[in-house]
């Protein structure tokens, strides 16, 4: 059964001088303030598209790899996913980097490893950001 999950965006002004806010209507779990200067410069307590896709790319990454996991025949006990989505004003999303750190009991480095790539190219976010050079830091925590 496929879903839909809706977020939108009100603007006002131009790009450098405006401001907007962000919604994510599906959850309702709240309204973001978004800018140039966050987008471009610095956060500033506003968020921006880029931060948004980390958040999307760390979450769906944690799921697919513990999916992965599971059917390899263990029970990750934590993973910690961080995504780095790097934005260059004129160019655009230049790449994502994946650090994920796991707790996983019997698996093996090679296989942590293996099972690992597979999350990162495999993810529906990864999928959706193909386009996009993704790069994977994988360390197995004891």
């Amino acid at each position: 059964m496929a879903t839909t999950r809706t977020a939108h965006t009100v603007w006002n002004g131009n790009l450098i001088e405006g401001a907007g806010n962000t919604t994510l209507d599906s959850s309702g779990l709240g309204n973001f303030d978004v800018t140039w200067k966050a987008r471009a410069e610095s956060a500033e307590g506003k968020t921006s598209p880029e931060e948004l896709i980390a958040a999307a790319h760390s979450a769906c990454f944690s799921m697919a790899f513990s999916s992965g996991v599971a059917g390899a025949g263990f029970t990750p006990e934590e993973v910690n996913t961080k995504a780095d989505v790097t934005f260059q004003p004129g160019v655009g999303i230049t790449g994502v980097h994946l650090t994920v750190s796991a707790r996983i009991p019997g698996v093996s480095e090679e296989e942590f490893q293996r099972l690992a790539e597979d999350a990162k190219v495999n993810c529906p976010v990864s999928q959706a950001l193909r386009a996009t050079p993704i790069t994977l830091e994988a360390s197995l925590a004891s």
